[in-house]
């Protein structure tokens, strides 16, 4: 019983202390918006109510145009909404991750593009082992065909991103490993993943910070989604390393991009880095950034999101960084191999480059 109250309050008070540190940060001026920022909502079978979202168009956007835009699926952290297009207080500064992505189209960061954010609360965006809330299911399928039919995007795989910060990390990246057939690229930021690949193997500080049982709350949640008693095999196959681990070779060709700070007050880093561990010892290609002196929270995810949303640009326009120096210097180095009786492997971008 000891034990539980500690833990209990130790949850709340880092809880606490991240929610004051939020609330305490002046907001700056925002910059103006290029694009447009429009709420509405959908009609959904799969969750209780319609569900308000946040949709983006860039500047001079033309519904007619030859070209399709790209879109990208934008999923906020835990307790957020639609409104953190708006308005996103984990930045400390004014604006959301709208204005963000606006910002990075007008710096030439990334190509314009309608992007959308549904509000799911804290559903993590799972669907519930009891069948009363399916979020996956409704960004799947509920909104992606509603921007599909609603706005000049494209139909298909290429051009389509998913991204998320926190829980919408987790949830980003565990939609885009399911399924890499609809998704080109998925840039998940500190996503809210623990570093085990079975239930029992979460220890108490993979759970700061997460639906973990301490509270009444938390426990009728997280028997919710993961059925009640926890059905440990339902979490292992909605957990990403699991899924990744199960078939890594259906995940090539999918950009993927990892990114934590390494002073997360949630000690996120640890699951991103056991992400990037299952990822590179699967020879998967990916990019993973360890953000020195970034936290959880605070003026570090301006420029962080900025990285991420570069991260999809160059998945839309890929830079040719294996040039005619690097295929020269290759080449020299794979003799050197050959005369060491070492292996020569080509060029494969959906590889790690190691044996």
């Amino acid at each position: 019983m000891k034990s539980n109250a500690t833990a209990a309050n130790l949850v709340g008070a880092v809880l606490l202390s991240a929610a004051a540190a939020v609330a305490q940060t002046p907001p700056t001026p925002g910059r103006a918006m290029k694009g447009t920022l429009i709420k509405t909502t959908v009609a959904s079978t799969n969750v209780p109510a319609p569900v308000p979202i946040t949709y983006y168009l860039p500047k001079n956007y033309d519904a007619n145009r030859a070209e399709r835009y790209p879109l990208l699926i934008q999923l906020h952290s835990g307790g957020g909404s639609n409104k953190d297009m708006e308005n996103f207080r984990a930045l400390s500064v004014g604006g959301g991750m709208g204005g963000l992505l606006d910002q990075a189209i007008e710096n030439g960061l990334v190509a314009p593009m309608v992007s959308v954010m549904p509000s799911a609360g804290r559903a993590f965006y799972m669907n519930f082992r009891d069948g009363s809330q399916k979020w996956e299911d409704f960004v799947m399928k509920d909104l992606l065909p509603y921007m599909r039919k609603s706005f000049n995007v494209v139909q298909g795989r290429e051009g389509t991103f998913i991204t998320g910060i926190s829980m919408g990390g987790m949830g980003s990246l565990r939609m885009a490993v399911k399924y890499p057939e609809v998704f080109q690229a998925v840039a998940s930021q500190e996503p809210a993943i623990e570093p085990a690949l079975a239930y029992d193997d979460i220890t108490l500080r993979d759970k700061i910070g997460r639906p973990d049982g301490t509270g009444l709350q938390d426990r009728i949640l997280l028997k919710r989604i993961y059925g009640d008693p926890i059905d440990k095999d339902y979490w292992a196959a909605n957990h990403p390393t699991t899924i990744i681990k199960k078939d890594p070779s259906r995940l090539l060709g999918l950009g993927i991009y990892l990114e934590v700070g390494d002073q997360d007050l949630f000690y996120i880093d640890q699951g991103t880095e056991f992400v990037h561990r299952v990822l590179f010892d699967a020879g998967i290609s990916h990019e993973y950034r360890l953000v020195k002196g970034a936290d959880h929270v605070g003026a570090s995810l301006v420029p962080r999101s900025l990285d991420a949303f570069a991260f999809i640009g160059r998945q839309l326009n890929p830079p040719k960084w294996i040039d005619d120096t690097a295929l020269r210097f290759r080449a020299i180095a794979d003799e050197n191999k050959k005369a060491r009786g070492y292996p020569v492997t080509p060029f494969d971008p959906n590889r790690i480059h190691a044996e």
